[in-house]
């Protein structure tokens, strides 16, 4: 089993050592000063799936609906929306007053180009798309959707809080394909981006939009709810050496550190100033992802050979340490929300045994193909995982390549599609937060749809269709027995391999109160 490097002996020392950069502290109380989880290298949230860029989009865009922590979608841009023709027209039509970041006024075209930008992209937004007949602007504060039929969905894929929410953008940028991603962050949200600040693997600062306009419906409740600053500016500091985080974090100079390890939170728990708590009261969820274009894992007998030696437990354990109640096994659906399940789960559970692996690959016609193991080495969960699948796939006897890069550059490489004498890859490991998992809408690894589908690219035709169930079905009894049918479709045909669901520990100064749960949220949470 692989344990995460320890960081007590001389690295922990050094950890709360005065030799370290000085982050100066003007006008404490009116800035919010954060050592993020990882490099923000995309500014554009449609076009990468990664959570920093994720939360950069919650910073600057807005979206015409929130979702709050039952999962219920609210109004936000949008004061509200009628249903007409029988479920066949949806007209949501927009709150007065709210602008974009350069003054100009939020506008339905910009929904509507916005809308159709996401619906290229986002798994709810490609679902959506093919029930559209239309969608278009009325005027400048309505917009419609003509449906082919109805689509109870609709509002709730345009409320998804997963990776590529349906953000709103001014039409101009919104027009950029929406496989290249926009260079610029203009939004209407309750931060500005300081573009003229902003130093990729160094620092990203944001402003508060003074002419902001939260909706004045309903309590903040992850993205729903009035979105309220109380800190003039947030500054993220990218720093890769995590002793180095938790000292800043210690000395005052910074106030959240995103994602420790466990090492050091054992630290800092003994600081009287600093809490450690979930960021979400629910797990996110790990993966290990097979490139299905390319040998040894276009194979499904290969994919499944390896079943028999993974261990969940070993994937958590490295993320989160050995405290008990930390991390728990998981198949595709997040545990604890209703959708969760055992079904083809005995494929993971029980005795291990890299011996019945091998004799599994040998069957399966594996006789030494390359495979490259591509991962960060920046980032907690996906660093810690690619470790032990590198300790894994040499125990098996793959011809393994491992190569470790910072995050930035293994997102962008995981969307290479060539084959691995051109630069490809075999298997990436990854983890994605609790609402990306709950039901099929957004869930990004569980689509089939081949070369359309997130990096990996597995065709598996009958997970379409029992996705395209999911959606119309009329309970959610119906929704459960159609969930459990994914999961054993999934857990035979192995688009990726769940490696189990842990729980996300933050660290973060005890004067900040009223954080919204669910990821770095950084709107409510206020000084003491």
């Amino acid at each position: 089993m692989i344990r995460r490097r320890h960081l007590l002996g001389a690295a922990g020392a050094a950890a709360f050592s005065p030799a370290m950069p000085a982050l100066a502290q003007p006008a404490g109380n009116r800035v919010l000063k954060m050592v993020p989880q990882a490099n923000l290298t995309s500014l554009d949230p449609i076009w990468t799936t990664a959570n920093i860029t994720r939360n950069h989009g919650y910073m600057v865009y807005d979206n015409l609906y929130g979702m709050d922590s039952r999962f219920q979608p609210q109004p936000q841009l949008a004061e509200g929306h009628v249903v007409e023709d029988d479920g066949k027209r949806v007209i949501i039509t927009l709150r007065q007053g709210p602008r974009f970041h350069d003054g100009e006024p939020v506008r339905a075209a910009d929904a509507v180009q916005s809308l159709n930008r996401w619906m290229k992209r986002s798994p709810s937004g490609q679902k959506l798309a093919e029930f559209v007949d239309e969608l278009s602007a009325l005027d400048d504060r309505r917009l419609q959707f003509r449906l082919k039929q109805p689509f109870p969905f609709l509002i709730s894929a345009l409320a998804q809080v997963s990776n590529s929410p349906a953000f709103i953008m001014p039409e101009r940028l919104a027009r950029t394909d929406a496989f290249q991603q926009v260079r610029e962050s203009v939004g209407s949200g309750p931060f500005r981006f300081k573009a003229d600040e902003f130093n990729s693997g160094s620092f990203v600062a944001y402003e508060r939009n003074p002419n902001y306009s939260p909706t004045p419906a309903g309590t903040p409740s992850l993205t729903a709810g009035p979105k309220n600053v109380f800190f003039d500016r947030v500054e993220w500091h990218i720093i890769n050496d995590a002793s180095t985080a938790a000292a800043a974090l210690q000395a005052g100079e910074v106030d959240w550190f995103e994602q420790p390890p466990p090492e050091l939170q054992i630290l800092l728990r003994r600081s009287r100033n600093i809490s450690i708590e979930p960021i979400d009261p629910l797990p996110l969820i790990g993966i290990l992802r097979f490139n299905h274009l390319h040998e040894p894992f276009n194979s499904k007998k290969m994919r499944q050979a390896i079943l028999p030696a993974i261990d969940q437990a070993d994937f958590m354990q490295a993320i989160v340490g050995t405290e008990p109640g930390l991390w728990e096994h998981a198949g595709v659906f997040t545990p604890g929300t209703p959708l969760a399940n055992d079904v083809g789960m005995e494929a993971l559970k029980g005795p291990r045994s890299i011996d019945r692996a091998k004799a599994l690959m040998k069957e399966a016609g594996y006789t030494n193909q390359p495979m490259r193991l591509v991962g960060p080495t920046d980032i907690l969960a996906p660093a810690a995982m690619t470790q032990v699948a590198a300790d894994l796939v040499r125990r098996l006897g793959f011809n393994a390549d491992t190569v470790l890069t910072d995050w930035g550059t293994t997102v962008q490489r995981r969307t290479s599609r060539e084959p691995l004498d051109k630069g490809g890859w075999s298997m990436i490991l990854t983890s994605f937060s609790s609402f990306d998992f709950v039901d099929p809408s957004a869930h990004f690894p569980l689509r089939g749809n081949g070369l359309s589908a997130w990096p990996g690219w597995p065709e598996v035709p009958q997970l379409e269709t029992l996705r395209n169930q999911w959606f119309v079905a009329p309970t959610l009894d119906e929704q459960k027995r159609i969930a459990r049918e994914i999961q054993r479709v999934a857990m035979d045909e192995l688009p990726y391999v769940p490696v189990g669901a842990y729980k996300s520990l933050t660290s973060i100064k005890k004067d900040l109160k009223d954080r919204v749960p669910g990821f770095a949220i950084f709107w409510n949470i206020k000084r003491a």
